[in-house]
């Protein structure tokens, strides 16, 4: 078992704490199944000096190289980003477990969210993560390592390498076609609305508003209420899906072609089932096609807010 970040740093006040919601995310994405799909979908085209874990099953062989393909170029470094990061749970783990994870540490990771308290603390989180786990790894070289801690890395203590923490909306910050896999646990609480999104330029009486789409604009530090900056973080609007609705119609846009997968959290009421017909349906055929599944739960025995992860990807010819 990979040990969970640290988050005793984080003001639960301003930013939302880890919670059932969060565990099922690292769950799913540490599970031996998804482990093996993303060593399979990142595995680089050469020989990488990392070892797979040997407590996993080896990853299956990567597709057959195209007519134009360099066998001796490895892959480039995948572009790895969590939205909406909060206390920075998640991105943290899969930094410092990139090469357990991916079978590679050449993994680059990136967070954004709409609070700019969680971006603060992300970066926090991030950090203490990695040093965590370098220190682990000190230890059992030394001998003197807990054997169960579940920390493996290369040479050095190797880990992902984490870019930073971007205050702003969505995708709004990301270049087209740039993402390799992208990480969702967002707003899915049914409300009335959804918070308005504040732009800086509103605050300036008489100033010549920026030229910035809405789905860019980001909370200058400092100026929203304590639960103001909460909301952001669970009110969903009609079904919980107003939120999740605007990243699936990015999507498509974002994510690297031929490689690109999404992680996305749904509850009950967002109608999963819905969602994943709904991505079926976006077009392309057989291996190119898009694709949709459930592969991690949570609650199924009782309780309101019974969660599932879906895996969002197309195929590797789309």
């Amino acid at each position: 078992m990979l040990p969970t970040p640290s988050t005793t740093h984080i003001d639960p006040s301003l930013i939302y704490p880890p919670a059932e919601d969060s565990y099922l995310l690292l769950d799913t994405l540490s599970s031996a199944s998804e482990i093996q799909f993303l060593h399979s979908r990142f595995h680089p085209t050469s020989p990488h000096p990392h070892p797979h874990p040997t407590s996993l099953p080896p990853p299956p062989p990567p597709d057959p190289p195209s007519p134009t393909h360099n066998p001796a170029k490895p892959s480039t470094s995948p572009l790895v980003v969590e939205l909406g990061t909060g206390s920075g749970i998640i991105l943290a783990f899969l930094t410092a477990h990139a090469p357990t994870l991916f079978g590679r540490p050449d993994i680059l990771t990136l967070g954004l969210d709409i609070n700019p308290e969680a971006c603060i603390a992300t970066v926090k989180t991030v950090e203490r993560a990695c040093a965590d786990v370098r220190s682990q790894i000190t230890r059992n070289e030394d001998g003197d390592g807990d054997e169960d801690a579940g920390v493996e890395g290369g040479e050095g203590g190797e880990e992902g390498y984490f870019i930073g923490s971007v205050n702003g909306d969505l995708c709004g910050s990301l270049k087209e076609g740039e993402v390799d896999m992208l990480v969702f646990n967002p707003p899915y609480v049914p409300t009335p609305s959804v918070p308005s999104i504040p732009n800086p330029a509103d605050s300036a009486p008489g100033s010549k508003p920026k030229h910035q789409a809405a789905s860019t604009a980001v909370a200058p530090a400092g100026e929203e209420e304590p639960e103001d900056l909460l909301a952001f973080s669970y009110a969903g609007g009609v079904h919980g899906m107003e939120v999740t609705n605007r990243l699936l119609a990015q999507l498509p846009l974002v994510l690297r072609r031929g490689k690109g997968v999404a992680y996305v959290v749904l509850c009950r009421q967002n109608r999963p089932e819905e969602v994943v017909e709904r991505v079926r349906g976006w077009g392309g055929d057989g291996d190119g096609g898009w694709r949709c599944e459930v592969v991690g739960r949570s609650g199924r025995f009782g309780g309101w807010e019974k969660l599932v992860v879906v895996r969002i990807w197309r195929g590797e010819r789309f």
